[in-house]
């Protein structure tokens, strides 16, 4: 069976014709594949896509198709012009590759289907091309992809921030976190309000229309773009982001009394007791519940911080919101009262944040931030791969790419 059999079967061009295959040694073993128009067949304009009739033609140029059997494979074609009554004299369209890349198109989805799986760098030594090669069939397929993407199905959105680079300098991410449907939606620099403004702005009114539930954490530019642009939805903050706080604040009892006993000459008891404080109980090996129970002998601030919020815990268990809302106030109070500065602050932050909390009762518990949690661990899982990105624009395609769910253009024949 000759390689021209093969192309004609599972890649036909209509209008051009594969003309010869042929053995070149000129950059190693490689298959060059030449293509003629067929007979009679006319070119069409690049711009409007009409069939024009013929001005010129350009060098001959070589696009890079999928390699067989580890020759690399090119087809050669030397483009028409076309003199076009609304474009002027432009070069034809051929179906092989869009505008001025020198790729195929099923070869750049074939490179990006891999970068799914690889590390971009992987995936070009794995198939003897540049990392640029790579690059760009990433960045053609996700772009097309975003240009088609159904946005009108979103029903809930959840709002995060992951920290990029060193220092202070963070990702805001924008999730659709529907039960049927869980992708990344947006991605911006900083999280700012003008940040996240922008994605609402990208989105457009009657899709903000559509959205019924936004979930957050309780950073205040979020809190505040959402009250104003999305008003209407019922705002949720998630369980995941108060507990993450309350433990940070149980911690820091811990460190600064354990420090206090250090000083003052007491025997150390809360030593190597960290995760015995911030465990769930029935995550407790056998040898730290032990010494756990040890600890709670003692009246200790840490003790009374950890009671306190391992109390609060019985929060999540209520249905009603209203009996949630009088348990929130019972515990804010007896917080209050305990003298313990970092569970206080807590303490007036859950009373300042009450209304957006009980809204995750009113939603009937069906939206959390736990989506969000879980799709943030895929985002650093594909930057940690590829060993982090040094441009945003890179980490922005790379992220849509293997989160965004993205449609991708249709191909004759599946080569993977």
């Amino acid at each position: 069976m000759e390689l021209i059999t093969i192309l004609n079967q599972c890649y036909r061009q209509k209008g051009f014709v594969y003309q010869d295959a042929r053995f070149v040694d000129q950059h190693g073993h490689e298959i060059e594949v030449s293509i003629v128009p067929r007979k009679g067949s006319k070119a069409n304009c690049s711009g409007c896509g009409k069939s024009c009739p013929g001005y010129d033609r350009l060098p001959t140029r070589r696009y890079e198709f999928i390699p067989f059997w580890g020759f690399k494979v090119f087809l050669i074609y030397a483009k028409r012009r076309v003199q076009c009554g609304a474009c002027g004299v432009v070069a034809e369209a051929v179906p092989w590759a869009r505008g001025k890349h020198h790729l195929c198109d099923a070869y750049m989805l074939y490179l990006a289907d891999w970068a799914r799986k690889l590390s971009w760098k992987e995936v070009a030594q794995r198939f003897r091309t540049s990392w640029e090669k790579v690059f760009h069939s990433v960045e053609y397929v996700v772009n097309w992809g975003l240009e088609h993407r159904d946005m009108s199905d979103i029903m809930a959105i959840g709002v995060d921030e992951i920290q990029w680079h060193k220092g202070h300098r963070y990702l805001t991410l924008v999730y659709q976190i529907d039960s049927a449907n869980t992708r990344l939606l947006w991605i911006g620099k900083e999280r700012t309000e003008a940040t996240f403004h922008t994605f609402f702005d990208q989105l457009g009114e009657e899709a903000v229309k559509r959205i019924q539930y936004v979930c957050s954490d309780m950073w205040k530019p979020y809190l505040n773009v959402i009250k104003e642009r999305a008003n209407h939805a019922l705002h949720i903050l998630d369980r995941f982001h108060i507990v993450a706080r309350m433990n940070k604040a149980l911690d820091e009892v811990r460190a600064s009394e354990h420090r206090a006993m250090q000083k003052d000459g007491y025997e150390p008891v809360l030593t190597r007791s960290r995760w015995l404080l911030l465990k769930r109980p029935e995550n407790l090996t056998q040898m730290q519940d032990t010494k756990l129970q040890e600890l709670l002998q003692y009246n200790l601030k840490s003790i009374r911080a950890y009671l306190l919020k391992e109390e609060f815990q019985h929060l999540w268990e209520y249905v009603s919101p209203a009996w949630a809302g009088k348990f929130i106030d019972q515990w804010t109070t007896k917080v209050m009262r305990s003298k313990i500065e970092p569970m206080k602050r807590e303490a007036k932050t859950i009373r300042r944040h009450k209304d957006l909390i009980l809204n995750w009762f009113i939603a009937k518990k069906a939206f959390s931030s736990g989506v969000v949690e879980g799709l943030n661990t895929k985002v650093k899982l594909t930057v940690r791969k590829s060993y982090g990105f040094r441009t945003f624009k890179c980490t922005e395609i790379a992220l849509y790419h293997v989160l965004g769910k993205l449609p991708a253009p249709e191909l004759t024949h599946e080569f993977y």
